[in-house]
């Protein structure tokens, strides 16, 4: 019960948004629960999938679902957390390809804290994990407000759709 999936509309929204960009990027899925998010990815031509999930019973049903749609390259999971990930050194982190285009964030809505910590690290010292021009997307209840900006990750978009919202932050340099 701990996981909450995205709903169908709202990761229907999402892919309308990312359509015209998701071919052959890299994409980080933090907070992956089941995994549907990243799968759906790949589904739509991600190259690849990297994903974070921490629960025992999420990272079941994830594997699980790889396993059931035969999903065996392209992908990578970390079992952990997603803050204390984010701040290992990129050397503690073999086989972590930097160049994400896309990062797809979902945490625990009441783990508000989450939001921001790891916001802040891909737009600071977690920021080289980026490709240049990428997007962060963060699911979100709706009312709960995130910040403008975190670092170099700008919002760039809000979309509402019933009690969730995803803000959209673009990567800024210079």
């Amino acid at each position: 019960m701990a996981t909450r999936p995205s709903s169908d509309r709202l990761r229907e929204t999402l892919f309308n948004v990312l359509a015209p960009r998701i071919a052959g990027v890299r994409f980080f899925d933090l907070y992956a629960g089941s995994g549907a998010v990243g799968i759906e990815a790949l589904s739509r031509g991600a190259a690849h999938v990297t994903f974070v999930e921490r629960a025992p019973a999420a990272l079941k049903a994830l594997r699980t679902n790889l396993d059931q749609l035969e999903i065996t390259e392209g992908i990578r999971i970390y079992a952990g957390s997603v803050v204390p990930f984010l701040r290992k050194p990129r050397t503690g982190l073999a086989g972590l390809d930097a160049g994400f285009s896309i990062v797809f964030l979902d945490p625990p809505y009441d783990a508000a804290e989450e939001y921001a910590a790891a916001l802040a690290l891909l737009g600071g010292a977690s920021a080289s994990l980026l490709a240049e021009g990428a997007v962060a997307i963060a699911e979100h209840r709706r009312k709960d407000q995130l910040a403008e900006r975190y670092g170099c990750l700008e919002r760039t978009r809000l979309l509402e759709q019933g009690d969730a919202a995803l803000s959209f932050y673009a990567a800024r340099t210079g």
